[in-house]
C-alpha cells in the first residue's frame, strides 16, 4: 500500500513536475531545492563573537533592536543597511563586535522561522499523501462498483462527486507548493547577505 500511495502522490504532482524533486524516498520533503535542516551561524559569520552578556544596557538594548529590524523579511536591505550605519554611529567602538552580537540574534530569529516552514512543508506534504491515498482508494472502490454484476450508480455518482472534490483541493494545494519549498532557500540567502552587509559596514 506504500509503494501504491507514493505513486499515486507522483502521479497526481505531473502538474508541478518542474517544482517536485525527482526522488520520492523523502515523502516529507517534495521539494526540488535540497533540504538543509540546519543552518551554520559560523559560515555566514566566521569572526569569533564576543562570549557573556553585553555589560552596557543601552548597548544590549540597541543591539536588540538592531537585531529585530534586521530579522524584518519585509524590509529592502538599503533600509538595514542604513539601521546598521546608524547604530554604528551611536556606538562607533567595538564595531565589528556589536554587529556580530546584532547579526547572531537575528541569525537565531529567522533561522527558527526557517526552521518552522521547513516543518509545515513536511506536514503539507505528508497531508497531500493522505489525501493521494483517499483517492487512490476511491478510485479503486469506483473500479470494483463499476464491474459489479448490477452497479450501485447511486454509490458510483457520489463517489465521482467526491473523487472530483478532493482532486480539485489536491490540485489547489499544489498551487502553494513552489512558495513554500523557495522559502527556506530565500531565508537562507537573505541571512547571507545581512551577514556581508554588516561586515562591510564594520569596515566602514
Amino acid at each position: 500500500m506504500r509503494t501504491l500511495v507514493l505513486t499515486a502522490f507522483a502521479g497526481f504532482m505531473g502538474a508541478a513536475a518542474p517544482v517536485m524533486a525527482e526522488d520520492f524516498s523523502d515523502p516529507t520533503w517534495p521539494c526540488v531545492q535540497r533540504k538543509v535542516e540546519e543552518l551554520s551561524l559560523g559560515l555566514m559569520w566566521p569572526v569569533a563573537l564576543p562570549e557573556g552578556e553585553v555589560e552596557d544596557p543601552a548597548l544590549a538594548a540597541d543591539i536588540r533592536d538592531l537585531a529585530g529590524t534586521l530579522a524584518v523579511r519585509r524590509l529592502e536591505m538599503d533600509a538595514l543597511r542604513q539601521a546598521a550605519e546608524e547604530f554604528t554611529d551611536r556606538w562607533p567602538e567595538n564595531t565589528g563586535a556589536n554587529l556580530g552580537l546584532a547579526f547572531a540574534q537575528t541569525f537565531k530569529s529567522l533561522n527558527t522561522r526557517r526552521s518552522q516552514i521547513i516543518n509545515g512543508i513536511a506536514d503539507f506534504s505528508l497531508g497531500q499523501i493522505a489525501l493521494a491515498e483517499k483517492i487512490d482508494d476511491m478510485r479503486l472502490e469506483m473500479d470494483t462498483a463499476l464491474e459489479a454484476d448490477d452497479p450501485d450508480y447511486d454509490r458510483i455518482d457520489a463517489l465521482e462527486e467526491k473523487l472530483d472534490w478532493d482532486q480539485v483541493i489536491y490540485s489547489d494545494r499544489q498551487q502553494s507548493i513552489t512558495y513554500l519549498c523557495e522559502t527556506p532557500q530565500l531565508i537562507e540567502k537573505r541571512l547571507f547577505a545581512i551577514a556581508q552587509m554588516l561586515q562591510d559596514v564594520a569596515k566602514d
